[in-house]
């Protein structure tokens, strides 16, 4: 495994760390994990060199928190460094703040959190967190040996992701990047501004929740054939992001044990260091990136924030039908019709939208989601 700069922060996290909003499930709903293989996982990856594990308070419907507690059992708390988020939407008194993370030091079995997080930051609730002095109360925590280090985790443009930065003195950030996302939320420019306060930087959504990998456009496969190195489309996104030499950790939220082999064994390459790519693998992997955001899609990262909908609508599913049908593939309309009949049959497709809002301000993409409901059920119910 490849271990990279913190920082100012004298530790060295694993290159690749585990995401754990995306474990197997057992059922239909969201908080049915298949415990004993979520486990299997994320004990096979520390085994394997991961040492930074990733939770939050709502992954799994709230669930995430008490599988993690037990993975990190029988000695494997000592192996890692353990991250959760504080759920701000949930904070309405500075008193609520206290609360959860005294909840989650119970659900992970643990008496310290090594990176606690204010989670998914945005205009709204970094204003909430500077009028309800919250600051103050991680610095306290922080005092009291129940969390060792203080970051976030943002959704929003640049401009607020810099104010945030220079307000206090954060340990860490996490925000979302991949080669599609240079110039989204804080983007590339928000790497460089970390870098230059000399933060450490987490990276989310390193495949797009998996669009990076599964169900590319034959267009760009086509491309990625025909260069000279031959490199999976996954290696492709992740070595991308290892060039970056602010990047600190790229999590990576893996449902199979067959992903998670994967994965390290790409990021314990020699090679996987910073400036692993050449200038002209630079400009094919941009050249690349921008045809493909040429095509009309959502992007949905399929985090699921807005589940579950109150009026049945399964907005992740009918986003993945919509992008499978611009996906430049052969068959993809014909594809995609048939998933949005399953959908339909099942009365979960987004004719059920009332428009009532829920999901819009749920959804840390900021997606347009209910005129795209409107536009993708006009076009794939034909």
């Amino acid at each position: 495994m490849q271990y990279r700069h913190f920082g100012k922060l004298n530790i060295s996290p694993s290159l690749l760390g585990f995401g754990c909003m995306r474990f197997p499930l057992k059922g239909e709903k969201d908080s049915d994990i298949d415990r004993d293989e979520a486990i299997k996982m994320i004990r096979y990856g520390i085994d394997n060199g991961i040492n930074y594990v990733d939770t939050a308070y709502s992954y799994h419907g709230g669930q995430s928190e008490f599988l993690v507690g037990e993975a990190l059992s029988d000695g494997y708390r000592d192996k890692v460094m353990l991250a959760t988020k504080n759920p701000t939407w949930h904070v309405k008194t500075a008193d609520d703040w206290d609360n959860f993370l005294e909840e989650q030091l119970k659900r992970l079995k643990t008496d310290r959190i090594d990176f606690y997080l204010q989670h998914c930051l945005d205009f709204d609730s970094w204003n909430k967190f500077k009028e309800l002095n919250l600051w103050e109360k991680a610095m306290k925590a922080k005092a009291e040996g129940k969390i060792k280090y203080f970051g976030f985790s943002f959704h929003d443009d640049y401009e607020v992701f810099a104010d945030i930065l220079d307000t206090y003195d954060w340990d860490f950030c996490q925000i979302q990047l991949n080669y599609l996302d240079t110039d989204f939320q804080a983007g590339l420019k928000g790497l460089e501004k970390a870098q230059s306060k000399n933060i450490g930087v987490i990276i989310m959504e390193p495949l797009r929740g998996g669009k990076l990998v599964h169900n590319v456009p034959e267009n760009i496969l086509a491309k990625f054939r025909d260069y000279p190195v031959q490199r999976k489309p996954v290696e492709w996104a992740l070595r991308w992001l290892c060039h970056h030499p602010g990047i600190s950790v790229v999590l990576s939220g893996m449902s199979t044990i067959e992903q998670v082999k994967e994965n390290i064994e790409i990021c314990s390459r020699e090679d996987m260091i910073p400036g692993c790519m050449s200038e002209k693998e630079l400009s094919f992997i941009n050249n690349l990136a921008n045809e493909w955001k040429e095509m009309k899609q959502i992007n949905c990262t399929g985090c699921n924030y807005c589940m579950p909908c109150p009026n049945n609508v399964n907005i992740p599913e009918c986003f993945r039908a919509y992008n499978y049908a611009h996906s430049v593939r052969g068959d993809a309309h014909d594809v995609s019709r048939q998933k949005y009949k399953w959908l339909t049959d099942n009365f979960a497709d987004a004719s059920n939208c009332i428009e009532c809002g829920a999901c819009e301000s749920a959804c840390p993409q900021h997606l347009p989601i209910i005129e795209t409901l409107k536009v993708l059920h006009e076009e794939l119910i034909k």
